[in-house]
């Protein structure tokens, strides 16, 4: 076996996210193996690694209407204004944001993005070359990032789609991005007012809602006057009607500032959720993980099986069909000259054995390697159709000997028990890297945790603030005062009572647990926010 060096790739990932995030730095061990048993079977090549298959970024992607909420919330949130470049949020293409030093603002074409296998939309040309043949020249009418110097950009990606009502993307193209985007995202903010575009314009947005119905991915924003109440029934009973049954509504005010008092508790509860994107990104990760090693034995193998298959049948069958023809002039033969008495000669009837066995061989050798062709760009054609990075046609080729030419044989080369038994291991670690990150947030219990175990606070980018640990419970005190000593009872005396203990002041000391969920304020709820 070789092995296959580390991918840039995944060394520069490991570097940039997995150095001080124990959970992210445990996947990366795991995707190494899991890129050594691809590399083994030839699904991938030495510098290829599969850590390229989703982002490792926290992403929170911002969806808007027709109407100025979404851009005055990026606007403000992000201080985008006090920017030297970019000083306008776009309206008529994916912008994505990112954190840079002061004075570094700038706007980069969709291009850059297509090339950095750190950033969400790495080779997203060919997906777009796949919906929308050609339209990849375009790429930079379609996409763009942008650096803005701003802190709470810091450890995380923002992503803003188009807006609805102003979308110039060609609509394959959109929802192909759009789908994207979503799926990538840790927190998908959705304001109400994309609900009134038209409908085959937020078709493709409705259905990747309502395929994943997650209410801690996704929070819908309602713009609302500032001196109204909060009435989410309208808008519970329409996205009910659109098949959402998972709702989270926040409303703010896009009439005041976004930091004015009375968005305080919308923005509270935003920030919550914003500040645990890094912990939603590592299950994200763990759960992309899992799937890239499910995929082999449920996609990848099974493509190849059905291909080698279907490979093996038309090569029998052109075979045949030369044998029958050699069968049809053998008939003739007999016709003739009695052709089958002399296949019983003892001498005759073993050369001619020998004889039509040497033709067969190399003759269904070489029929095997003409289908094989045809059989090569029908995985390539699969592979395309699939989306994926794993060479499919790599690992049919190692079968394209001689002797397995000539063997029924349809197992691809490589696919044994060892095999089968890595993936199994790498499958059991995937699921204990998940047990590990819920025994991080104590989901099992109010017990302190162990010297030994990582606090949370390392799955929570760095301006979550740090749990406290509880303080040490202080020794109860005795309201009453000490008694007077007797004296040392002598042997024959009965020992005198002692007085009964003065009751201890309870102290009840701080639970250790760090909530994965804090709860949010019920007092003063006048925007009468869904909690």
């Amino acid at each position: 076996m070789t092995k296959k060096t580390l991918s840039k790739h995944l060394a520069g990932i490991e570097k940039q996210f997995a150095q001080d995030n124990p959970a992210l730095r445990e996947a990366v061990k795991v995707l190494q193996e899991l890129d050594q048993i691809e590399y083994d079977l030839g699904l991938i090549d030495d510098e290829d690694t599969t850590a390229t298959k989703t982002t490792w970024w926290p992403i929170i992607s911002i969806i808007g209407g027709s109407t100025q909420a979404a851009s005055r919330f990026i606007q403000e949130y992000i201080d985008i204004h006090q920017a030297r470049m970019g000083a306008q949020t776009t309206r008529h293409k994916f912008a994505v944001m990112q954190y840079c030093t002061p004075n570094n603002d700038v706007i980069l074409p969709g291009t850059a993005l297509d090339a950095d296998h750190r950033l969400p939309f790495h080779s997203i040309s060919k997906e777009i070359d796949r919906v929308s043949p050609g339209s990849s020249q375009q790429i930079n009418a379609f996409i763009e990032l942008k650096t803005i110097s701003n802190d709470r950009l810091k450890d995380k990606l923002f992503i803003q789609l188009p807006h609805l009502t102003e979308n110039t993307v060609p609509k394959p193209v959109f929802n192909l991005l759009a789908k994207h985007t979503i799926d990538i995202s840790d927190l998908v903010l959705v304001f109400a007012d994309s609900f009134n575009a038209e409908p085959e314009a937020i078709e493709e947005i409705i259905r990747a809602i309502v395929e994943q119905q997650d209410s801690n991915k996704f929070v819908f924003i309602i713009d609302q006057p500032p001196s109204n109440k909060l009435d989410v029934s309208p808008w519970q009973r329409k996205l009910d009607d659109l098949g959402i049954k998972t709702t989270d509504f926040i409303g703010l005010s896009s009439q005041i500032s976004l930091f004015d008092p009375v968005n305080a508790p919308s923005i509270s509860i935003l920030n919550q959720r914003i500040n645990k994107i890094g912990l939603y990104r590592n299950y994200r990760i763990m759960n992309t993980l899992e799937k890239n090693i499910r995929d082999i034995t449920e996609v990848f193998i099974p493509e190849i099986v059905e291909a080698t298959v279907l490979w093996k049948e038309r090569s029998t069958f052109s075979s045949l069909l030369i044998l029958g023809f050699i069968a049809t002039l053998m008939l003739f033969a007999e016709i003739q000259i009695g052709f089958f008495a002399m296949l019983f000669d003892p001498i005759i009837g073993p050369l001619f054995l020998v004889a039509l066995t040497g033709f067969m061989i190399p003759v269904h050798i070489g029929i095997s390697k003409l289908q094989a062709k045809l059989i090569i760009g029908r995985l390539n054609d699969r592979q395309k159709a699939l989306n994926i990075m794993e060479n499919l046609s790599g690992v049919f080729e190692k079968s394209l000997t001689s002797m397995r030419m000539l063997l029924p044989s349809t197992t691809p080369v490589g696919w044994n028990k060892e095999m089968k038994a890595r993936l199994n291991k790498l499958t059991v670690l995937s699921r204990e890297l998940v047990l590990s990150m819920n025994d991080r947030v104590q989901v099992y219990g109010d017990e302190s945790p162990s010297p030994a175990t990582i606090s949370v606070n390392a799955f929570i980018p760095s301006e979550t603030p740090a749990a406290v640990s509880p303080p040490t419970p202080v020794p109860a005190i005795s309201p009453t005062p000490t008694p007077t000593p007797t004296p040392t009872p002598t042997s024959t005396s009965t020992p005198a009572p002692e007085p009964a203990p003065a009751p201890a002041a309870t102290v009840t000391p701080t639970t250790s647990r760090s909530r994965l969920f804090p709860i949010r304020p019920t007092e003063n709820n006048t925007d009468n926010t869904p909690r």
